[in-house]
Protein backbone atom coordinates (compact mmCIF):
# COMPACT_ATOMS: atom_id res chain seq x y z
CA UNK A 1 0.00 0.00 0.00
CA UNK A 2 3.16 1.96 0.85
CA UNK A 3 4.62 1.52 -2.65
CA UNK A 4 1.64 2.51 -3.95
CA UNK A 5 0.74 5.59 -2.34
CA UNK A 6 4.20 6.79 -2.90
CA UNK A 7 3.82 5.70 -6.70
CA UNK A 8 0.56 7.99 -6.70
CA UNK A 9 2.18 10.79 -5.24
CA UNK A 10 4.96 10.79 -7.97
CA UNK A 11 2.61 10.79 -10.77
CA UNK A 12 0.87 13.53 -9.06
CA UNK A 13 4.16 15.84 -8.96
CA UNK A 14 5.27 14.88 -12.58
CA UNK A 15 1.98 15.52 -13.80
CA UNK A 16 1.83 18.65 -11.89
CA UNK A 17 5.80 19.50 -12.92
CA UNK A 18 4.56 18.73 -16.38
CA UNK A 19 1.68 21.33 -16.37
CA UNK A 20 4.38 24.03 -14.66
CA UNK A 21 7.23 23.82 -17.25
CA UNK A 22 4.45 24.06 -20.34
CA UNK A 23 2.87 26.86 -19.05
CA UNK A 24 6.15 28.40 -18.59
CA UNK A 25 7.24 27.83 -21.73
CA UNK A 26 3.92 28.69 -23.99
CA UNK A 27 3.49 32.16 -21.26
CA UNK A 28 0.33 31.49 -19.89
CA UNK A 29 -1.87 28.49 -17.90
CA UNK A 30 -5.74 29.47 -18.97
CA UNK A 31 -6.86 31.74 -21.97
CA UNK A 32 -9.88 32.29 -19.92
CA UNK A 33 -12.32 31.17 -22.89
CA UNK A 34 -10.32 32.78 -25.68
CA UNK A 35 -9.67 30.56 -28.55
CA UNK A 36 -5.86 30.66 -30.23
CA UNK A 37 -5.93 30.07 -33.63
CA UNK A 38 -2.46 29.44 -35.29
CA UNK A 39 -2.27 29.84 -39.59
CA UNK A 40 0.53 30.00 -41.99
CA UNK A 41 0.80 32.47 -44.26
CA UNK A 42 3.07 31.54 -47.32
CA UNK A 43 3.64 34.85 -48.61
CA UNK A 44 4.83 35.94 -52.02
CA UNK A 45 5.57 39.50 -50.93
CA UNK A 46 8.35 38.52 -48.38
CA UNK A 47 9.49 35.16 -49.53
CA UNK A 48 8.59 32.91 -47.01
CA UNK A 49 6.09 31.56 -44.74
CA UNK A 50 5.24 33.81 -41.73
CA UNK A 51 3.18 32.28 -38.66
CA UNK A 52 0.32 34.17 -37.30
CA UNK A 53 -1.13 34.12 -34.41
CA UNK A 54 -5.39 34.94 -34.10
CA UNK A 55 -6.71 35.36 -30.38
CA UNK A 56 -10.25 35.28 -31.02
CA UNK A 57 -12.08 36.56 -27.68
CA UNK A 58 -14.55 34.17 -25.41
CA UNK A 59 -18.09 34.35 -26.19
CA UNK A 60 -17.19 36.46 -29.14
CA UNK A 61 -19.47 36.27 -32.61
CA UNK A 62 -19.05 38.18 -35.86
CA UNK A 63 -18.33 42.08 -35.61
CA UNK A 64 -15.79 43.00 -32.72
CA UNK A 65 -13.11 45.37 -33.22
CA UNK A 66 -9.41 43.68 -34.52
CA UNK A 67 -6.70 44.37 -33.32
CA UNK A 68 -3.46 43.98 -34.98
CA UNK A 69 -0.11 44.08 -32.54
CA UNK A 70 3.25 43.91 -33.82
CA UNK A 71 6.26 41.96 -32.11
CA UNK A 72 9.94 43.83 -31.18
CA UNK A 73 12.85 43.03 -32.91
CA UNK A 74 13.94 39.74 -32.44
CA UNK A 75 10.97 38.07 -30.96
CA UNK A 76 8.14 36.44 -32.63
CA UNK A 77 4.33 36.52 -32.87
CA UNK A 78 4.08 34.09 -29.51
CA UNK A 79 6.06 36.73 -27.35
CA UNK A 80 3.15 38.50 -26.99
CA UNK A 81 1.21 35.35 -26.12
CA UNK A 82 0.67 35.82 -22.53
CA UNK A 83 -1.56 35.42 -19.17
CA UNK A 84 -2.26 39.05 -18.93
CA UNK A 85 -3.21 39.22 -22.57
CA UNK A 86 -6.17 36.75 -21.72
CA UNK A 87 -7.36 37.90 -18.63
CA UNK A 88 -7.38 41.25 -20.29
CA UNK A 89 -9.40 39.81 -22.79
CA UNK A 90 -11.61 38.30 -20.54
CA UNK A 91 -12.30 41.71 -18.14
CA UNK A 92 -13.40 43.46 -21.66
CA UNK A 93 -16.07 41.31 -21.69
CA UNK A 94 -18.20 41.96 -24.67
CA UNK A 95 -16.10 45.23 -25.48
CA UNK A 96 -12.74 42.64 -26.29
CA UNK A 97 -11.49 42.55 -29.51
CA UNK A 98 -10.00 39.82 -31.65
CA UNK A 99 -6.47 40.18 -31.14
CA UNK A 100 -3.69 39.25 -34.46
CA UNK A 101 -0.31 38.74 -33.57
CA UNK A 102 1.70 39.50 -36.78
CA UNK A 103 4.37 38.00 -37.90
CA UNK A 104 7.14 40.31 -39.09
CA UNK A 105 10.55 38.44 -38.99
CA UNK A 106 13.48 38.96 -36.46
CA UNK A 107 14.27 42.64 -38.20
CA UNK A 108 12.05 43.90 -40.54
CA UNK A 109 10.74 47.03 -38.60
CA UNK A 110 7.39 46.41 -40.79
CA UNK A 111 8.07 48.38 -43.78
CA UNK A 112 9.02 47.39 -47.62
CA UNK A 113 12.14 46.88 -47.43
CA UNK A 114 14.89 45.09 -49.78
CA UNK A 115 14.28 41.67 -48.63
CA UNK A 116 10.56 41.93 -48.77
CA UNK A 117 7.34 44.06 -48.92
CA UNK A 118 6.85 43.79 -44.88
CA UNK A 119 4.55 46.43 -44.33
CA UNK A 120 2.62 45.60 -47.33
CA UNK A 121 2.44 41.85 -46.59
CA UNK A 122 0.64 43.42 -42.99
CA UNK A 123 -1.72 45.52 -45.00
CA UNK A 124 -2.57 42.78 -47.88
CA UNK A 125 -2.03 39.65 -45.96
CA UNK A 126 -2.03 39.07 -42.56
CA UNK A 127 -5.22 41.36 -42.13
CA UNK A 128 -7.21 39.86 -44.77
CA UNK A 129 -6.57 36.82 -43.52
CA UNK A 130 -7.64 37.56 -39.80
CA UNK A 131 -10.55 39.30 -40.78
CA UNK A 132 -11.68 36.18 -42.57
CA UNK A 133 -11.20 33.67 -39.74
CA UNK A 134 -12.63 35.97 -37.03
CA UNK A 135 -15.16 38.01 -38.76
CA UNK A 136 -14.18 40.98 -36.94
CA UNK A 137 -15.39 44.26 -38.60
CA UNK A 138 -13.36 45.74 -41.34
CA UNK A 139 -14.02 48.95 -40.92
CA UNK A 140 -13.42 48.69 -36.63
CA UNK A 141 -9.21 47.36 -37.01
CA UNK A 142 -6.85 49.01 -34.64
CA UNK A 143 -2.83 48.59 -34.58
CA UNK A 144 -0.40 48.62 -32.03
CA UNK A 145 3.20 47.24 -31.34
CA UNK A 146 6.29 47.28 -29.14
CA UNK A 147 9.38 48.51 -29.73
CA UNK A 148 10.05 48.10 -33.47
CA UNK A 149 5.90 46.98 -33.81
CA UNK A 150 5.55 50.35 -32.14
CA UNK A 151 7.31 52.05 -34.96
CA UNK A 152 5.58 49.66 -37.70
CA UNK A 153 1.93 50.60 -36.32
CA UNK A 154 2.69 54.20 -36.51
CA UNK A 155 4.45 53.94 -39.66
CA UNK A 156 1.82 51.78 -40.89
CA UNK A 157 -1.09 53.90 -39.99
CA UNK A 158 1.01 56.83 -41.69
CA UNK A 159 0.84 54.69 -45.20
CA UNK A 160 -2.74 53.25 -44.60
CA UNK A 161 -4.45 56.64 -43.21
CA UNK A 162 -8.09 55.02 -43.79
CA UNK A 163 -7.08 51.55 -42.63
CA UNK A 164 -7.35 51.98 -38.70
CA UNK A 165 -9.55 53.64 -35.85
CA UNK A 166 -6.48 53.60 -33.42
CA UNK A 167 -2.75 53.63 -32.95
CA UNK A 168 -1.11 52.20 -30.24
CA UNK A 169 2.75 53.14 -29.95
CA UNK A 170 4.37 51.01 -26.81
CA UNK A 171 7.98 51.61 -26.35
CA UNK A 172 8.15 52.52 -29.99
CA UNK A 173 11.75 52.51 -31.65
CA UNK A 174 12.22 55.55 -33.18
CA UNK A 175 15.29 57.93 -34.08
CA UNK A 176 16.20 61.51 -34.42
CA UNK A 177 18.94 60.40 -37.01
CA UNK A 178 19.53 57.47 -39.72
CA UNK A 179 23.02 57.45 -37.89
CA UNK A 180 21.82 56.71 -34.65
CA UNK A 181 19.53 53.38 -35.72
CA UNK A 182 21.29 49.89 -35.33
CA UNK A 183 22.31 47.59 -38.16
CA UNK A 184 19.74 46.03 -40.09
CA UNK A 185 16.72 48.66 -39.02
CA UNK A 186 17.04 50.12 -42.53
CA UNK A 187 18.74 49.57 -45.64
CA UNK A 188 20.46 52.61 -45.91
CA UNK A 189 20.18 56.47 -45.15
CA UNK A 190 16.98 56.72 -48.33
CA UNK A 191 15.24 53.69 -46.77
CA UNK A 192 15.50 55.62 -42.98
CA UNK A 193 14.56 58.98 -44.94
CA UNK A 194 11.74 57.14 -46.22
CA UNK A 195 10.44 56.34 -42.48
CA UNK A 196 11.33 59.32 -40.75
CA UNK A 197 8.17 59.68 -38.41
CA UNK A 198 9.48 62.46 -36.57
CA UNK A 199 10.68 64.15 -39.56
CA UNK A 200 7.67 63.65 -41.33
CA UNK A 201 5.33 64.14 -38.39
CA UNK A 202 7.03 67.86 -37.53
CA UNK A 203 5.82 68.76 -41.44
CA UNK A 204 1.57 67.94 -41.57
CA UNK A 205 -1.07 66.12 -39.60
CA UNK A 206 -0.21 62.54 -40.14
CA UNK A 207 -2.76 60.87 -38.58
CA UNK A 208 -6.83 61.18 -38.07
CA UNK A 209 -7.80 59.19 -35.14
CA UNK A 210 -6.74 58.43 -31.48
CA UNK A 211 -2.75 57.54 -31.01
CA UNK A 212 -1.44 56.31 -27.75
CA UNK A 213 2.26 56.35 -26.93
CA UNK A 214 3.82 55.48 -23.86
CA UNK A 215 7.06 55.20 -22.56
CA UNK A 216 9.13 54.74 -19.55
CA UNK A 217 11.67 57.61 -18.46
CA UNK A 218 14.62 55.41 -18.54
CA UNK A 219 13.66 53.92 -21.45
CA UNK A 220 16.88 54.77 -24.36
CA UNK A 221 13.72 55.90 -26.97
CA UNK A 222 12.00 58.50 -24.35
CA UNK A 223 13.24 61.50 -25.74
CA UNK A 224 12.14 60.70 -29.32
CA UNK A 225 9.03 58.96 -28.31
CA UNK A 226 8.25 62.28 -26.69
CA UNK A 227 9.39 64.42 -29.10
CA UNK A 228 7.19 62.45 -31.63
CA UNK A 229 4.10 63.05 -29.59
CA UNK A 230 4.42 66.85 -28.97
CA UNK A 231 5.06 67.10 -33.04
CA UNK A 232 1.91 65.36 -33.56
CA UNK A 233 -0.38 66.93 -31.16
CA UNK A 234 0.56 70.41 -32.89
CA UNK A 235 -0.72 69.40 -36.04
CA UNK A 236 -3.69 68.67 -34.34
CA UNK A 237 -3.48 64.59 -33.71
CA UNK A 238 -5.56 63.17 -30.62
CA UNK A 239 -2.42 61.77 -29.21
CA UNK A 240 -2.52 60.28 -25.11
CA UNK A 241 1.15 60.37 -23.89
CA UNK A 242 1.90 58.16 -20.68
CA UNK A 243 4.95 58.68 -19.14
CA UNK A 244 5.89 55.71 -16.71
CA UNK A 245 8.60 54.66 -14.35
CA UNK A 246 11.28 52.27 -15.77
CA UNK A 247 13.16 51.25 -18.94
CA UNK A 248 12.21 49.38 -21.97
CA UNK A 249 9.88 46.52 -21.05
CA UNK A 250 7.19 45.66 -18.98
CA UNK A 251 4.30 45.88 -21.73
CA UNK A 252 2.48 42.58 -20.43
CA UNK A 253 2.07 44.37 -17.15
CA UNK A 254 0.19 47.40 -18.89
CA UNK A 255 -1.61 45.04 -21.92
CA UNK A 256 -4.38 45.66 -19.88
CA UNK A 257 -4.81 49.43 -20.29
CA UNK A 258 -3.62 49.57 -23.92
CA UNK A 259 -6.76 46.95 -24.82
CA UNK A 260 -8.96 49.48 -23.09
CA UNK A 261 -7.54 52.60 -24.91
CA UNK A 262 -8.40 50.22 -28.57
CA UNK A 263 -11.60 49.24 -27.46
CA UNK A 264 -12.89 53.47 -26.41
CA UNK A 265 -11.11 54.90 -29.07
CA UNK A 266 -12.73 52.35 -31.89
CA UNK A 267 -16.29 52.70 -30.54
Amino acid sequence: MRRGLALGLIVVVAVAAWFGVRNWRRGYSSTRGATVVRFTIHSPLVHRDLHEILVKAAGGGDGRELLVFLHGRGSGPASNLRQPLFDALHDLGRRAPDVLLADGGDHSYWHDRSDGMWGTSVLREAIPAALSRSHANPERVAIGGISMGGFGALDLARLAPNRFCAIGAHSAALWFRGADTPAGAFDDAQDFSRHDLLALGGKQAVYRVPVWIDVGRDDPFFRADVALARELRAHGTHVQLVLHGGGHGGWSRRISEYLRFYAHACR
